[in-house]
C-alpha cells in the first residue's frame, strides 16, 4: 500500500519537461549540480510502473542527452517499455528516445522488432509514420530483413502520407538488406508514374541518392526520368532529375543529345535561379559537347556574374570553374567580371575568382598574372593574401614547373613573396627553393643571389612564418657556394648575432652551411697555383702575404677568426644539435689553423691539413638530387634478407674506427684546444693506406667489401658528378622588381593563348623523376554497394527473361514426368536428382549471363 501511494504521489508532483527547462535557465553557476539532481530524480521516476510517469522521465532524459550530452544508454529497456504503450503520446516519446540513443550494439535492439511490425500494420497512419521514421534511423541488417514485407505493403498504401514515408525508408532498407530489392524495387519504380507531387518528389529523391552510388545500374530507367523532365513543373523535382541525368549522361553519352533540348527549354522559360543554375551545372559538367546548350549555359553564367547578390555571383564563378578545364574560351569571355570579382567584399567570391584566374595561366602570361596578383596580395587581408601566394606557388610548380621558362624570374618572385608582410607560406617557398636548386642547374647562380638577399635582410628574422625560407636560403648558400663572389659576407650573415632569434634546428643548418663555406674557401686557398686579388675582404697585400687563387693568408685568417668567434658562444648552448655542429667546426679550425701560415713559405703541398680539407671537399662535392616520396617503396626486398639478423659482426668490421687514438701522437692541436677530430684523422690515414700499393689489404677492408657484396642494395653509389663546378658567368637578370602593373589593368592579350615567342635563352633542363615516382592514390577498396548494384541490375534486366525461363522449366518438367513413367522405380529418384541439378546449373548460368550483360537503354529514347 505504501509503494502504491508513493507512486501516486510521484505522478502527481512530477516535474514536467517545461519545469526542467525553467529550472535550468535559472541556474547561473550551479548548472552541473542541478543536472545531477535531475538525473537522480529521472532514475527514480523511470522505474515506476506507471507509463505516464515513465514517459515524462524518458522525455526529460532525452532533452538532457541532446543538449548536455548526458548518457542515456542505460534507459534503453525503459524506452522499449514506453513504445509498447497504446497511447500515441507515449509512443512518440519512446520512438524519439530509441532513434536518439539506439545503435547496432544496443543489447535490447531485437526486442523492438515485433513492436515495429505491429505499428507498421496499424490502422493509425501516425503510428505507422513513427515506426517508419524509427526504422530509417536505427535500421540494422536484421530489422531490414524482417520488416521488408511490411515496407513492401506500405509502398502501395492508399494513404499518400504513409506511402511517402515508406518510399523514404527504402534507402535504409536497400542499404542494409540488398535482397529487399527483389521485393520492393518494382513497386518503387511504379511510384515514378504517380500524379501526386509529394510522392513523385519522394521517389525521385530516393533515385537521386541511389544513382550517386552506382549510376550504371539505373540506365534502364532513363525513359521514366525523361518523362518527368519534360512534363514536371515542380522545380525541386526537376533539380533532382537533372542531378540524375548528370550522372547518367557521363556514362551513356548518347543521352546527352536527347536531354539537351528539354534542359535548354527549362533555362529559357524558368525564372527560378536554383533551377537555372542546376541546368547550367548539368550542361557544363555532363553535356559540354552539345554546342548549343553550352553557349546558352555560358550566357546564363554571365547573367549570374553581373548580379549584385554575392550568392548568385559565387554560383556563376563556380559554374565557370567547372567548364574551364574543357572550354577555356568561356572563362576568357568573362575575364573582366572575373578580375573585378577579386576586389569583391565577399571572401568566397574572391577565392573563386582567384581559382578561375589561375586556370587561365600559361607560360606566356604567367609573369604578368603573377605580378598582378602580387599587387593584390600587398593590399589584401592576411587570409586572402596567403590564398593568392598559395595559388601562385601551386600553379607554377605543377608538373615540375612546366609553365616556367625563366627560372631566374621565378626565383626572384619567390624572394619577393617572402617580403610580403602577411606571408605565411614559408614551408611551401622553402620546398620550392630547394627543389629548384636540385632540379635546375642553370638556376643555381640566381638561387645563390636570391638566397643571399634573403639572408642579409634583418626584417625576416623576426617573423616565425619565414624561418623555413631562411633555412632554405642558408642551405642553398652552403651547397652552391661556388657560385658566390663573396663567401666572407655569406659566412658573416650565417653567424650574425641576430640568428639567436631562429629555432635551434635552423641554427644548426646555418652552422653547417658556414662549415661548407669554410671548406670551399680553404680548398681554394690550398689548391692555389697563380696569385690573384682576393674577393673575400678588401685588403692591401703586404710583404710576407701572397695571394693564393683569390684567397690570401690575411683573408683566410679573417674568415677563420670570424667563424671561430661566432661559434665559441654556441659551443656551450643547451641544444645538442647546435652544440655538436659548433664543436665540430671549431675542432676543424683548430686542426688546420696553425698550418695556414706555413702554406705561404712551405714548398710541401701535401700536409695533414690539406689532406683533411681535400677529404671534406670530397664529401661535399657529391651533388644532391630530387628524391621521390615513393622511392623507398620501389626498392624490392632481396631474396634471403634477414631483417632480424644479428649484427654483432659489425663490431669486428668497424674495429679500427672504434679504437681510441693516442693523443700523444697527435700534433694537430694547440695545447689550449681540447676538441677531438679523431674520425677525420682516421679517414685521412685510411686514404693514405689505400693509396699505398705495397701495403697489404687490411682485414677490415675485406670484411667491408664482403658486407657491401652481401647488402649492396643499401649502399650509395660512389659515382660523382663532374658538372658540380660548371657555372654560367653571365648573369642575365631580367627581373623587374619595381615594375608592378596596376591591379585593375589586365591586357586582353595576356589571357589569350598565343604562339610561343622566341626566348632570348632556352628553357633550362628540369630534372624530372620517373613516372612511377609520383604519389599514387590508392583505389577505393570498398565494395559495400556491389550487392545492391547486382540486385538492381537483376531486377531491371532480368524481367524480360523470367517468363521465358519459367516456361522452359515447365516444359522440361512435363517431359521429365512422361519419361519417368516408363522407367523403373529404383532409377526414378536418381534421374530426378540429375535433372534438378541440370536445371540448377542452367539457371545459374543464365543468372551469370544476365548479371554480366552490359546495361542498355531502349532505342526509342536515344
Amino acid at each position: 500500500m505504501s509503494s502504491t501511494s508513493n507512486s501516486l504521489m510521484d505522478s502527481l508532483f512530477q516535474r514536467s519537461l517545461e519545469d526542467l527547462i525553467k529550472g535550468l535557465r535559472l541556474q547561473i553557476l550551479g548548472e552541473s549540480t542541478f543536472i545531477s539532481k535531475s538525473l537522480d530524480e529521472i532514475r527514480r521516476e523511470i522505474k515506476q510502473t506507471d507509463l505516464s510517469t515513465k514517459s515524462i522521465a524518458l522525455q526529460k532524459l532525452s532533452y538532457l542527452a541532446a543538449l548536455h550530452g548526458v548518457d542515456m544508454s542505460w534507459a534503453a529497456f525503459h524506452a522499449v517499455e514506453v513504445v509498447s504503450s497504446s497511447r500515441f503520446a507515449h509512443k512518440r516519446i519512446g520512438y524519439h528516445a530509441i532513434a536518439q540513443s539506439f545503435n547496432d550494439q544496443t543489447p535490447v535492439l531485437l526486442l523492438i522488432t515485433n513492436q515495429l511490425r505491429k505499428d507498421l500494420n496499424s490502422s493509425n497512419e501516425y503510428e505507422v509514420s513513427l515506426a517508419l521514421e524509427c526504422l530509417s534511423r536505427i535500421g540494422t541488417d536484421d530489422l531490414a530483413r524482417d520488416l521488408t514485407p511490411e515496407v513492401f505493403t506500405l509502398l502501395g498504401s492508399g494513404k499518400a502520407f504513409v506511402r511517402k514515408k515508406a518510399i523514404g525508408v527504402v534507402l535504409r532498407v536497400f542499404d542494409k538488406y540488398p535482397d529487399a530489392v527483389k521485393v520492393c524495387f518494382k513497386r518503387l519504380v511504379e511510384n515514378l508514374e504517380s500524379s501526386d507531387p509529394q510522392l513523385l518528389s519522394a521517389v525521385v529523391g530516393v533515385f537521386c541518392e541511389l544513382t550517386t552510388k552506382d549510376p550504371r545500374s539505373y540506365l534502364p530507367l532513363a525513359p521514366e526520368f525523361y518523362k518527368i523532365l519534360v512534363d514536371s513543373r515542380n522545380n525541386w523535382v526537376l533539380i533532382k532529375v537533372l542531378k540524375i541525368f548528370s550522372k547518367l549522361a557521363s556514362i551513356e553519352p548518347r543521352l546527352a543529345k536527347k536531354v539537351a533540348d528539354p534542359i535548354c527549354e527549362h533555362m529559357r522559360r524558368t525564372v527560378g535561379k536554383s533551377l537555372v543554375f542546376e541546368c547550367v551545372r548539368t550542361v557544363v559538367s555532363s553535356l559540354s559537347d552539345q554546342e548549343t546548350a553550352l553557349k546558352l549555359a555560358v550566357a546564363k553564367i554571365r547573367e549570374f556574374l553581373v548580379e549584385d547578390d554575392p550568392n548568385l555571383k559565387y554560383l556563376g564563378l563556380h559554374a565557370l570553374s567547372i567548364v574551364a578545364p574543357k572550354h577555356l574560351w568561356a572563362v576568357l569571355e568573362n575575364k573582366e567580371a572575373v578580375v573585378k570579382a577579386l576586389s569583391d567584399e565577399d571572401p568566397n567570391v574572391k577565392l573563386e575568382a582567384l581559382h578561375l584566374l589561375m586556370a587561365m595561366v600559361n607560360e606566356d602570361n604567367v609573369s604578368e598574372i603573377s605580378r598582378i596578383l602580387m599587387n593584390y596580395a600587398l593590399k589584401s587581408d592576411p587570409l586572402f593574401c596567403n590564398e593568392i601566394i598559395g595559388s601562385i606557388l601551386l600553379a607554377c610548380s605543377r608538373n615540375s614547373y612546366e609553365i616556367i621558362v625563366d627560372f631566374d624570374w621565378y626565383l626572384s618572385l619567390l624572394g619577393e613573396m617572402a617580403r610580403i608582410p602577411h606571408c605565411q607560406k614559408g614551408k611551401e617557398i622553402e620546398h620550392q627553393l630547394i627543389d629548384i636548386g636540385t632540379r635546375v642547374k642553370d638556376a643555381r647562380l640566381e638561387l645563390v643571389r636570391v638566397s643571399r638577399a634573403l639572408l642579409i635582410d634583418p626584417a625576416l628574422l623576426g617573423n616565425q612564418f619565414l624561418h623555413p625560407i631562411l633555412s632554405a636560403a642558408a642551405w642553398a648558400l652552403g651547397e652552391y657556394v661556388e657560385f658566390s663572389k663573396t663567401p666572407y659576407e655569406i659566412a658573416e650573415a650565417l653567424l650574425q648575432p641576430r640568428t639567436c632569434l631562429l629555432p635551434p634546428s635552423i641554427r644548426a643548418i646555418y652552422i653547417h652551411s658556414a662549415f661548407k663555406v669554410l671548406v670551399f674557401s680553404l680548398g681554394a686557398y690550398f689548391s692555389a697555383k697563380e696569385p690573384t686579388s682576393s674577393p673575400l675582404v678588401p685588403e692591401s697585400t703586404t710583404s710576407g702575404f701572397s695571394s693564393v687563387n683569390g684567397f690570401t693568408y690575411k683573408s683566410i685568417s679573417s674568415l677563420l677568426n670570424m667563424i671561430e668567434l661566432g661559434l665559441c658562444s654556441l659551443s656551450g648552448t643547451l641544444d645538442v644539435e647546435v652544440q655538436e655542429r659548433a664543436k665540430n667546426v671549431l675542432g676543424f679550425i683548430g686542426m688546420i689553423k696553425h698550418e695556414i701560415a706555413e702554406k705561404v713559405t712551405s714548398q710541401d703541398s701535401e700536409t695533414e691539413a690539406s689532406r683533411a680539407i681535400a677529404f671534406m671537399e670530397d664529401i661535399f662535392s657529391e651533388e644532391l638530387g630530387p628524391v621521390s616520396s615513393t622511392a623507398q617503396e620501389k626498392i624490392p626486398l632481396p631474396e634471403g634478407l634477414e631483417l632480424k639478423e644479428n649484427l654483432e659482426d659489425l663490431q669486428e668490421i668497424c674495429r679500427e674506427v672504434l679504437e681510441p687514438i693516442d693523443d700523444s701522437k697527435s700534433t694537430s692541436f694547440s695545447p689550449s684546444d681540447k676538441i677531438s677530430f679523431s674520425i677525420a684523422k682516421l679517414r685521412i690515414r685510411d686514404q693514405q693506406e689505400a693509396s699505398s700499393s705495397s701495403s697489404p689489404e687490411p682485414k677490415s677492408a675485406y670484411l667491408l667489401a664482403e658486407h657491401r657484396k652481401r647488402h649492396g642494395l643499401y649502399y650509395l653509389s660512389s659515382q660523382k658528378s663532374d658538372d658540380h663546378n660548371d657555372s654560367n658567368g653571365n648573369n642575365n637578370n631580367n627581373n623587374t622588381l619595381n615594375e608592378y602593373p596596376p591591379a585593375n589593368e589586365i591586357s586582353v592579350d595576356s589571357f589569350n593563348p598565343k604562339k610561343k615567342m622566341n626566348q632570348s635563352k632556352p628553357r633550362p633542363v628540369v630534372v624530372k623523376l620517373d613516372e612511377g615516382d609520383e604519389s599514387k592514390t590508392k583505389p577505393d577498396a570498398s565494395s559495400n554497394d556491389e550487392p545492391l548494384s547486382r540486385a538492381i541490375q537483376t531486377a531491371l534486366m532480368g524481367k524480360g527473361k523470367e517468363k521465358e525461363r519459367e516456361k522452359d522449366n515447365h516444359e522440361r518438367d512435363l517431359d521429365s514426368g512422361v519419361n519417368e513413367q516408363s522407367l523403373r522405380r529404383d532409377k526414378k529418384k536418381k534421374k530426378n536428382g540429375e535433372k534438378r541439378s541440370k536445371h540448377r546449373s542452367r539457371r545459374r548460368r543464365d543468372e551469370e549471363v544476365s548479371a554480366t550483360k552490359p546495361v542498355e537503354i531502349p532505342d526509342f529514347l536515344l
